[in-house]
């Protein structure tokens, strides 16, 4: 299954998520309405006003049992504006800093931007939930340029770094295929359902206690206990329906989300080894802190031990063997053994280079029915179904091993300023400097007119280190510092995207590269800054965007072409895949591109799913067109994809 129906499944999740929705309030409503008219309803009131009194008290419950759900569910929702930064701090966890010295946080943090590398979105803000013991993760935002991933402590004592990265990716999974929206809207609803419990307890017991033990006073509190267990009572039919709505939205995805796991990393121990150690640690997944319902459906392990009906996650042997076909329940007991023993232990950090931890002693190989030669012929074969049934937009595992290697090979100096704010600020500066010497005086004096000598000065150290860089580094390393980058000042962003603007248009001539550098940071920061904000399922079909669809293949024909006619061809193939059976006319490239480009990337983006996909594959068609797939066509389509907020596709050097 691919990126675009993934796309259809969050619709039709979505779609679940409205019509359980709606009959858990009018279940609380009904209830409700019965309630206070069993205990209301029958006053001394006699005749023809008993009636109209009827009416009304119906009618303000109804209407008052409405605000409070809705009132509740938009605060919660409004209370989460700022993305995945705020709902990780919602369940206690700590921010990771960018310099982090410790060995464990050092790798969580070298795994995560390996597979943001690979999967061309930027470095999401990463926490640590110190207190919990459990082994379990979660990807929280409104879009990948404001994302969150939150792992707990349990993560990093007791995983090696292949099963960190297999937890990780399926994490990346949801970030990737529009899961998080929605897991941010369905604890809105949650919350809101959910508040008429918390009332009747907050109404019966505390709102009781205010009244003292006199004969006067003896009514009222019995009434207001009877009200609170009234509310109480009806508050479980909210709780059973909220717990029904994210085992009905979330199993299926998590599901998913496993073979996702399996395509970035292309082996299932990883992401299997993890299931298992949760299997067999007492802590297993679950969650301490309080508010642990709330994000149960964004989990990567159940946080509690539902019954089958509310289980979040399909069950754990399932997941396992989902992975590992041969893996039976009591080979779990091997594993357990093997850790109480201490092979590999709880602390489970593996060899790494770049993670400079020192080696742990594995843990011996399970013995597999049949023997070992059966277990290594069916690893591969598993590998490939579950890769098969797996969104294959996602940057396959070749992209991932190269995003390492890039990652690993960047200059100390530029990775050392892609991790504080105003180096990071630099850095971004440096990297829009154009190679072309007498540029630069004019390109140096917008820098110090926005940001003063200080900055300029810091641009000028990192321009050497820049201009040796690679171009299949740049993008990556503006990944890198855009945690860090979004610390700064609002208004110092805002500067920053002006300035940068004005350094590439300082050339008619802009070079493609720096065009996708400002116009990818530019979008992150915009996205970032105002979450909620970030764009939505567009609406429109292909045909309404045909001209922007042909400038935006003519500059992948032009940049990605070695002569006019191979562009026209690519571009042709491009048309052709787009509108099939058609007649086309040579879209020329026009002497300003760059703002007609951006123009046609945003009318791009208001399509339909199904309409982005043809958008992919044409573009796809074009740079294959002559057979080879340069870094140039490469970085274009990593921004084209950005910018419709679609994964990158699976491209290798020779098509």
């Amino acid at each position: 299954m691919d990126f675009f129906a993934r796309q259809a499944k969050v619709r039709s999740s979505t779609r679940v998520l409205v019509v359980l929705f709606a009959l858990a309030v009018i279940a609380i409503v009904f209830a409700v309405d019965f309630f206070v008219f069993t205990v209301f309803g029958h006053p001394w009131i006699r005749g023809d006003h008993l009636g109209v009194y009827q009416r009304r008290l119906i009618t303000f419950t109804t209407l008052g049992v409405l605000a409070v759900i809705f009132g509740c569910a938009l605060y919660r929702i409004r209370s989460l504006s700022q993305g995945g930064s705020a709902v990780a701090e919602d369940v206690d966890g700590v921010l990771v800093p960018p310099d982090v010295a410790d060995p464990k946080l050092k790798q969580l943090r070298n795994v995560i931007e390996e597979v943001a590398i690979a999967s061309g979105t930027p470095v999401p803000d990463i926490y640590v939930m110190p207190q919990e013991r459990g082994i379990n993760a979660f990807a929280a935002g409104y879009s990948a340029s404001d994302a969150a991933i939150c792992v707990t402590q349990g993560c990093l004592d007791h995983l090696t770094r292949d099963e960190l990265q297999g937890v990780i990716a399926h994490e990346f999974s949801h970030v990737l295929n529009g899961d998080m929206r929605l897991n941010i809207r369905l604890m809105g609803l949650l919350y809101g359902i959910m508040a008429l419990s918390v009332i009747g307890r907050q109404f019966g017991w505390s709102g009781s206690s205010r009244f003292d033990d006199s004969e006067r006073d003896a009514d009222r509190k019995v009434m207001g206990y009877v009200l609170g267990l009234g509310f109480i009572v009806i508050g479980s039919i909210g709780y059973f329906f909220g717990r029904l709505i994210q085992a009905a939205v979330a199993r299926e995805r998590e599901a998913l989300a496993d073979a996702s796991a399996v395509q970035f990393t292309r082996q299932t121990a990883g992401i299997a080894g993890a299931l298992k150690k949760i299997a067999v640690v007492p802590e297993g997944s679950l969650l301490d802190v309080d508010n642990r319902h709330e994000v149960a459906h964004m989990m990567f392990g159940d946080v509690d031990p539902f019954n089958s009906w509310f289980a979040t996650h399909p069950p754990l042997m399932q997941r396992i063997r989902v992975l590992e076909p041969w893996f039976r329940e009591e080979q779990l007991l091997s594993l357990e053994q093997s850790l109480r023993g201490g092979l590999n232990g709880y602390h489970g950090l593996a060899t790494s280079d770049d993670d400079a931890t020192p080696a742990k002693k594995e843990l011996p190989p399970l013995e597999w029915p049949g023997g070992a030669d059966v277990a290594t012929a069916v690893v591969p074969a598993v590998a490939v179904v579950a890769a098969a049934s797996a969104p294959s937009n996602v940057a396959p595992a070749a992209n991932f091993q190269q995003a390492r290697a890039v990652r690993q090979s960047m200059p100390s100096s530029l990775i050392a300023a892609a991790r504080k704010p105003e180096s990071a600020l630099a850095l971004a500066l440096a990297l829009a400097m154009s190679e072309h010497e007498e540029l630069r005086p004019r390109q140096r004096r917008f820098i110090a007119n926005a940001f003063g000598d200080d900055v300029l000065c810091a641009t000028d150290a990192l321009v050497t280190d820049e201009m040796t860089l690679p171009a299949a580094q740049r993008m990556p390393l503006i990944a890198l510092a855009f945690p860090a980058l979004k610390q700064l000042p609002e208004g110092r962003l805002e500067t920053l995207s002006t300035t940068l603007e004005a350094i590439v248009g300082i050339d008619p001539q802009v070079e493609l590269d720096d065009y996708c550098l400002v116009r990818l940071l530019r979008m992150y920061l915009r996205e970032a800054a105002k979450p909620r904000s970030a764009p939505v399922e567009g609406k429109k079909k292909i045909p309404a965007c045909r001209e922007s669809l042909s400038l935006v293949c003519a500059v992948v024909a032009v940049y990605g072409g070695s002569d006019d006619a191979s562009a026209r061809r690519a571009w042709l193939a491009a048309m052709n895949q787009a509108f099939p059976g058609e007649t086309f006319q040579w879209q020329t490239l026009p002497m300003e591109w760059q703002p007609k480009l951006d123009r046609a990337l945003d009318d791009l983006d208001g399509l339909l799913p199904v309409a982005k996909e043809i958008v992919i594959q044409s573009l796809q068609s074009a740079i294959q067109a002559d057979g080879v797939v340069t870094s140039t066509e490469k970085e274009l389509l990593r921004v084209v994809c950005a910018s419709l907020h679609c994964p990158v596709p699976q491209l290798s050097e020779a098509a």
